[in-house]
């Protein structure tokens, strides 16, 4: 069987990408023994790995071009957006099996729910901080009640009717798919919709040796992005933890700021020792610090899905983040007594999230061998390859 992923955006083939998304997903698909490989536009850069096609654009939108590949399926990385709905097109044309990942919250239009979608774009835009937050705001909120409604909406259907099946990376971004689809383009649109995760590197395992668990949290992130993963929370948040437990290690993972860096300078001696920032860490070595911590904690104020902490609970860790609409693939992530999620989006009531993690740990309730099966279970990238080519056999052998 021959599955390709493709991705319509000319990003570098590397070992990075690879790493993730549909350049993981691809590997994934070798794992189960499907003949794979990653589609991108754009002239062949010298780290591109053997296994990734590079093309014109143009031929994306062709289906004889897609058709002369002789492909059993497709999984287009193209977020559902009007402008790649020619490349969706011309997959389905070629008579090619076609999943639509779709790596959203799902509040994508106002139709799927007004409130919660312009919850989601306040949050995002940094909840009315200053003028250019307010600005960014009402510019979103004006375009996606006009604009969007009028023009993006029906191109949007036009892409996801395409697909075979619409795939979201968490049940709560499916409930959200499914209401719009089922505006879009009714029940049968609707019941296209299915739950695929993203992928995670199978590096990120639990070694079943919950000894070696430490009384330790860990942060990762791109921390120069400050509106989405709101370093200045996390500054407070790991200060008053740190002065109220003296037991406590943290690492914080991501290339630190200059601000990131004033503020751990700024910790009294003592407390600067119990807080490390690693800096940039290759994946073995987050992995390593993964397996021997209990928690993994975000302050983002939107994550789409959140590899990092999908890489956690596939090492066994419990995770703590925030309640937010924007943080829709959480609620899915803490289910399985894996985490908790803060009952106030501010630095009191995350950090109590974390202090009673912390405890949960403590009291014996949490089981990293059982966190980490479960998850492995569900985002492994071959168990990722595994759930498409289920849709697959259940919709083309039915």
């Amino acid at each position: 069987m021959r599955i390709f992923t493709c991705t319509p955006v000319a990003f570098g083939g590397g070992a990075d990408f690879f790493a993730r998304d549909s350049g993981l997903l691809s590997r994934g698909f070798q794992m189960i023994g499907c003949e794979s490989r990653a589609v991108m536009p754009g002239e062949r850069k010298p780290d591109d790995e053997p296994d990734l096609i590079r093309t014109d654009y143009l031929n994306l939108e062709s289906p004889e071009w897609w058709r002369s590949l002789k492909l059993d399926g497709v999984v287009l990385y193209a977020w559902g957006r009007p402008k790649f709905r020619k490349v969706a097109t011309a997959i389905r044309e070629a008579g090619i099996f076609l999943v639509l990942n779709q790596d959203s919250c799902g509040w994508i239009s106002p139709l799927v729910g007004m409130r919660n979608w312009l919850e989601e774009n306040w949050i995002l835009t940094g909840r009315g901080s200053g003028p250019g937050s307010w600005l960014a705001f009402l510019k979103l909120a004006l375009r996606g009640a006009s604009i969007g409604l009028l023009v993006t909406d029906p191109l949007r259907a036009a892409h996801l009717k395409q697909g075979n099946v619409i795939a979201c990376v968490s049940p709560a971004a499916a409930v959200n798919f499914r209401r719009l689809c089922g505006i879009y383009g009714g029940a049968e649109l609707s019941k296209r919709v299915e739950v695929i995760p993203h992928p995670v590197e199978k590096e990120f395992h639990f070694d079943g040796r919950p000894e070696n668990k430490f009384r330790q949290v860990v942060c990762v992130g791109r921390w120069q992005e400050h509106l989405q993963k709101r370093p200045m929370l996390m500054q407070a948040v790991l200060q008053q933890l740190v002065e109220n437990d003296p037991a406590v290690l943290v690492e914080v993972v991501g290339t630190p700021t200059p601000a990131l860096q004033s503020w751990h300078r700024s910790l009294r001696i003592g407390l600067q020792e119990r807080i490390c920032l690693r800096g940039l860490m290759d994946h073995d070595s987050l992995a390593k610090l993964l397996r021997k911590s209990q928690v993994f904690y975000s302050p983002s104020a939107g994550e789409s899905f959140g590899i990092a902490a999908g890489e956690a609970l596939c090492s066994g860790c419990s995770v703590v983040a925030g309640r937010l609409v924007s943080m829709a693939s959480f609620d899915w992530f803490v289910s399985e007594q894996s985490g908790r999620l803060a009952t106030k989006d501010d630095v009191e009531g995350h950090l109590l999230a974390v202090k009673h993690e912390l405890d949960e740990w403590a009291t014996g309730a949490r089981d990293p061998e059982r966190i980490a099966s479960i998850w492995s279970g569900r985002l492994h990238a071959d168990k990722v390859a595994e759930a498409v080519l289920r849709c697959y056999n259940g919709t083309v052998n039915r």
